[in-house]
């Protein structure tokens, strides 16, 4: 449960100010009570947001016990799936996302958030939606994008026998009960995979996971 103090401080800022207030400023993102609003119940979470989510978690992994966590932008996907590698390879200009254990790539689909999941130590490619649709050939995309990546950057092939591609089963993972808490459920399947953990919660669970990520937006800071 969230102390009573913490909760003054999200139910404040859902409900004083103007929507074009700053709330809170870090990573290159700007996230106003507008923004914030959408963390409401049954609000549909926005790219700033889910954006400013991801920039946590990946602060979060340069921790000593952390795996290595890289995020691509929740803009990234939809680039890449409507142009080509050459299209987006500027995206990782001095960075080698081979160099990490994890990368968390959040997808946008029109109106449905899920995430994609690369484990780079298992050679792993895993999709998890919370509507339980498979996104096999999002899983095909992104291997080839690393594949080109891999040949550009670092001049090795990757061997794509050696990847496992799999869409995570209704039973697998949990399910959203409602039309608006998709973007919620691709926060928290993220952060409990970026501390390699079982994924535990239950729709149930929604309610609180908003309200607390009010909180550690605002504070810039995971609790």
């Amino acid at each position: 449960p969230l102390l009573q103090a913490m909760e003054r401080e999200i139910s404040a800022a859902f409900d004083s100010g103007e929507p074009e207030d700053v709330l809170s400023r870090a990573f290159k993102l700007t996230v106003t009570r507008e923004d914030i609003s959408t963390l409401q119940p049954l609000g549909w979470l926005n790219d700033r947001i889910m954006n400013f989510y991801m920039s946590l978690l990946v602060e979060r992994s340069k921790k000593e016990g952390y795996p290595a966590v890289y995020a691509f932008s929740t803009f990234f996907y939809s680039k890449l799936s409507s142009t080509s590698h050459k299209a987006v390879k500027k995206w990782t200009k001095g960075v080698d996302i081979f160099k990490h254990d994890v990368i968390l790539v959040p997808i946008h689909l029109r109106i449905h958030w899920t995430l994609l999941v690369v484990d780079l130590r298992e050679k792993t490619i895993k999709y998890f939606d919370s509507l339980g649709q498979k996104g096999d050939h999002i899983c095909k995309t992104v291997l080839k994008y690393l594949e080109e990546e891999s040949k550009e950057k670092r001049n090795i092939e990757l061997t794509a026998s050696e990847w496992t591609l799999h869409s995570m089963g209704t039973e697998e993972i949990p399910q959203q009960n409602n039309g608006s808490d998709c973007g919620v459920f691709v926060c928290k399947f993220a952060d409990f995979i970026s501390r390699d953990k079982p994924i535990i919660f239950t729709a149930e669970h929604m309610p609180y996971f908003r309200r607390k990520m009010v909180w550690e937006i605002i504070h810039q800071q995971l609790l």
